[in-house]
Parts: structure tokens; sequence; C-alpha cells
């Protein structure tokens, strides 16, 4: 399956427009991410969002944002007026969600149950096995050295 999640930076303010039928609204807008190679440039990326997303994309999101999209890489080929065809990544939105400074706190104050475990976690009881006369007692895993061999 074609699944994508980016986290990255919006280099310029998204472009609303509709398709020749308007039907549909496609928002577009390039962001830059960290390359994997630290000595190249950030790559950069056109992301596409349909109908709905294009909407929020273009009400929402301005140039400079930080935001991490979810969805499909889609090729494209260009033919180029030199005579040659040159293929370009696109990222095709599903969802978008900010990353800001209001967003990490917002995050931040979580409820304290989330940051604890769950009740049924915390209240699972631990019974030792059944004793048998001719099961073998084996130790523990913290009474062996590292020099002497696991008995399994």
């Amino acid at each position: 399956m074609n699944s994508c999640i980016l986290m990255a930076e919006i280099t310029q303010n998204p472009e609303l427009r509709s398709t020749a039928d308007n039907q549909m609204e496609i928002a577009e807008m390039f962001v830059q991410f960290i390359n994997a190679k630290p000595e190249n440039p950030p790559a950069l990326i056109k992301v596409v969002g349909w109908n709905n997303l294009a909407r929020e994309i273009k009400e929402k999101y301005r140039q400079g944002d930080k935001v991490v999209i979810e969805g499909r890489l889609e090729m494209n080929t260009i033919d180029k007026p030199e005579g040659y065809k040159e293929k370009r990544a696109q990222l095709i939105a599903s969802r978008i969600h900010p990353l800001g400074a209001a967003d990490m706190a917002a995050n931040m104050s979580a409820p304290a149950a989330l940051s604890s475990p769950p009740a049924a976690a915390r209240s699972i009881e631990t019974t030792p096995p059944p004793s048998s006369s001719s099961a073998k007692a084996v130790p523990s895993v913290d009474t062996y050295d590292n020099d002497e061999e696991i008995p399994f």
C-alpha cells in the first residue's frame, strides 16, 4: 500500500483552484523537509489536497507553517521543451496536522490519565506456574552471570 507520513515546512502559500468543470477544488503547495544526507539542501515536494481538504489547506495554512502530512506518493512524468522527460514526485494529501507552539502546548497538557498506564494494565496479577515434582526449577534470569549460558 502506498502510504506516506511527512513532517515538513510549507515554503509557499497554498493556491486554491477548481477543476475545469468546477466540480472539485484543488489546493497545491510546496513543502520542504530535511534531506537524508545532511550535506544536501532540504528536499522540496509538491503537496496536493482535494475538495474539503483543499479548502482547509487554503484557509488554515501559510508559508512557514510546520505540518505533518499523511497521504500517498505519486510520480508524474513531465515532457520538457528540451526533448526529455522528467519525473517529479508529489504527495496527494489525505490529512494534514499543524505543528506549532500552540499545538505542541495543547499536546503536552494532555490529561494525566494518558501518561499513566491504563487501569487494566495496573491491575494485572501474576500467579506462579503450578509446581509439580517432575518440573525442573529454573532460576530467574537475574541469577545468571554474563559468562554463563542461559538454559533455553
